[in-house]
């Protein structure tokens, strides 16, 4: 059975057609496939210290495992961490790792992402000034701490002196007061001396008295003189 021209020019369409076809899906589904151009690395300094960021842009979302080195010479010198981003997205997943870098440090960053990648980036370089550190002031210029005031005080409370009497709370000297009557105390002294307010009338009348019993003693004698006669 032959083929008629018509109907075999059709088929030759539809295979360039399909083949086509395949070729721009084959490009299209590796454009959008994860691969190593998806990640970048980055050493920066986070505040005073050093870090090491790197971040994936694969739209696919593939799980990627990253892995940092230390390089020396060429050679692994010790491992700085590893991490896996879970899924990432077109906007870009960063992770994070802490690493005081020296200035110029190389690192190498392994990214394996299984059935797409298992690769390294190019050599990560760190700048070529190290992070700065925070300024702290000498030992001897720190202010000493003063204690809260909430906290009681460590030495021991000393009892307070009531102070002394003066005169101007009001004490009056003894054997006086303000009413300028005399205190108990006062008028015993003045009875024990005699020295009293009414010390010269009552030396008076004992005088009158001495002198009235001598001239009655004088005047009896006198009396009984003459009787005798």
């Amino acid at each position: 059975m032959s083929i008629s021209p018509s109907i075999a020019r059709t088929s030759r369409s539809l295979g360039v057609v399909l083949a086509s076809a395949a070729l721009v899906l084959g490009v299209a589904g590796s454009a959008v496939a994860c691969s190593i151009t998806d990640f970048s690395a980055v050493a920066e300094c986070d505040d005073d210290k050093g870090v090491i960021r790197v971040t994936d842009v694969d739209p696919l979302g593939i799980k990627a495992e990253v892995t940092v080195y230390l390089e020396n010479n060429g050679a692994d010198l010790r491992m700085v961490g590893s991490q896996t981003i879970k899924k990432s997205t077109a906007e870009g997943v960063t992770i994070t790792f802490d690493e005081d870098w020296e200035p110029n440090a190389e690192y190498r960053v392994h990214i394996k992402a299984k059935g797409y990648v298992d690769e390294d980036l190019p050599i990560l370089t760190a700048p070529a000034e190290a992070c700065e550190k925070a300024d702290t002031p000498p030992a001897s210029e720190e202010s000493p701490e003063e204690p809260a005031e909430d906290e009681p005080s460590k030495e021991p409370s000393k009892a307070k002196k009531s102070p002394s009497p003066s005169a101007s709370q009001g004490t009056t000297p003894a054997g006086r007061n303000d009413n300028n009557i005399s205190s108990p105390e006062s008028d015993s002294n003045l009875a024990e001396t005699g020295a009293t307010s009414h010390t010269g009338p009552i030396a008076g009348l004992a005088a009158a008295l001495v002198a009235l019993g001598a001239g009655a003693v004088y005047y009896s004698m006198r009396r009984r003189g003459a009787s005798t006669r």
